[in-house]
Order: C-alpha cells, then sequence, then structure tokens
C-alpha cells in the first residue's frame, strides 16, 4: 500500500487550483461548476490505481445485481421454488446484499487510504463534520430498516411478500429514500473525516448510482403494487 500516493498527485494551492479551474469567481459558468469541482478532485485522485478501479467496480456491480436477480425473480420466482419458500429466498438476497455492502465499504475504505490527503480537510472541525453526517447517515438507514422490516427493506416485493400499506412514519415522512440518501451521507462523511479527495470522487459516483437505482426501481415496484390492488378488486 502506497502511504503518499503517485508521485506529483500533490496540487498546487486551493485558491490557484480554483482560479485555473473556472477562471476566478467572477467569471464563473456554473454550468461548468460540477466540472470544475471533478477536475479539481482528479488533481488528488489516481484513477488508474487498482483500488480506485475496485471500489468504482463494486459501487456499480451492487445495485445492478441485486435489481437483476430480484426482477429475474418476480418473473420466474426460480429462487422462492429453490428455497422452497419466498421468505427464505428474500433473506438469502438480503444476506447477499449485505455482504456486499461491506465489500464496497472495505474497497471504499481501502481506495481512499492509498490516495494523498487533502490538507485543508486535515482539521478537527471537517473531522466532525464528517462524524456529524455518519451519524445522520446511519440514523436514516437504521430507522428506515426498522419501519421497513427485513423483507421490505430487501426487496421482498419481488419475492411477492407485499407490504399492506406504504410507511410514512421517520424516515419516509422527511424524505424518499431515505435508506439510499443516508447511505451516501454515511461514505460523504467517512470521507472527510479521512480528509480524502478520493473519498469525496467516490462518494459522488455511489449518489449517481443511486439515483439511477431509483429510477430503474421505483418505477417497477409501483407496478407491482398496482397489480395487487387490481387483483384486490377484481376479487372484490
Amino acid at each position: 500500500m502506497r502511504a503518499s500516493g503517485r508521485p506529483g498527485a500533490e496540487p498546487m494551492s486551493s485558491s490557484v487550483a480554483a482560479q485555473d479551474c473556472c477562471g476566478g469567481l467572477g467569471n464563473v459558468d456554473f454550468r461548468q461548476a460540477d466540472l470544475c469541482v471533478m477536475t479539481w478532485l482528479l488533481g488528488y485522485v489516481d484513477p488508474s490505481d487498482p483500488g480506485f478501479v475496485a471500489a468504482i467496480l463494486i459501487i456499480t456491480f451492487n445495485p445492478l445485481f441485486w435489481n437483476v436477480v430480484a426482477r429475474w425473480e418476480h418473473r420466474t420466482r426460480k429462487l422462492s421454488k429453490a428455497f422452497r419458500s419466498p421468505y427464505l429466498a428474500c433473506y438469502s438476497l438480503g444476506a447477499a446484499i449485505l455482504l456486499l455492502n461491506i465489500l464496497r465499504s472495505h474497497c471504499f475504505t481501502q481506495a481512499m487510504l492509498s490516495q494523498p490527503k487533502m490538507e485543508s480537510l486535515d482539521n478537527p472541525t471537517a473531522y466532525c463534520l464528517g462524524l456529524a453526517l455518519l451519524g445522520i447517515g446511519s440514523t436514516f438507514v437504521l430507522s428506515s430498516f426498522f419501519a421497513l422490516g427485513f423483507t421490505g427493506t430487501f426487496l421482498g416485493d419481488y419475492f411477492g411478500i407485499l407490504m399492506e400499506a406504504r410507511v410514512t412514519t421517520f424516515p419516509f415522512n422527511i424524505l424518499d429514500n431515505p435508506m439510499y440518501w443516508g447511505s451516501t451521507a454515511n461514505y460523504l462523511g467517512w470521507a472527510i473525516m479521512h480528509a480524502s479527495p478520493t473519498g469525496l470522487l467516490l462518494t459522488v459516483v455511489v449518489g449517481l448510482i443511486y439515483i439511477v437505482a431509483i429510477q430503474y426501481e421505483e418505477p417497477f415496484t409501483a407496478q407491482i403494487y398496482q397489480q395487487k390492488a387490481s387483483l384486490s378488486h377484481k376479487r372484490s
């Protein structure tokens, strides 16, 4: 493991870098702001580092895995048949997702540790901010889990294990998809606590992947419950 990152990775001072990136505050084109931030972060990050590549791959793979498997199960019921119970099948998928998330967190941390720190974030104030974000994120993740239960959290809908009503208690009365955004806050806090530009960049990737997953999951889940409502209406 490299302690100091790749040679030449130390960037120029923040003020000079910001001016070079955006041409000074008076000439900022806010449509290019995201590109400027990414360019600035890449001054600290070696994208070819194996640990960074591994983190990107596992961050991308996880939601793809659980969505593909869950939709395949909804279409074929193969897992439910193999385990002779939709509940056992759902528990097995949930266990696999948890293990993959542990691997994702491990790869995320190793990628941070193998790359340079950002001096401006390496201070007690930033550390406390990261710790606060970690606390907020954990609160959202754990409260979501307790509100939904295991099967509600781990795609039980796709196994035919449907909830009776939409959950509207905390944290779902605060924001939609609190588990995803809580997880993103956890990674952001972890990155800030480590003063890691690599962690900040990977957190952006986590957030973007979750946005894609939400766009993919929500319409399909709504369709499942519409089918349930239609069947109930026909029976009545």
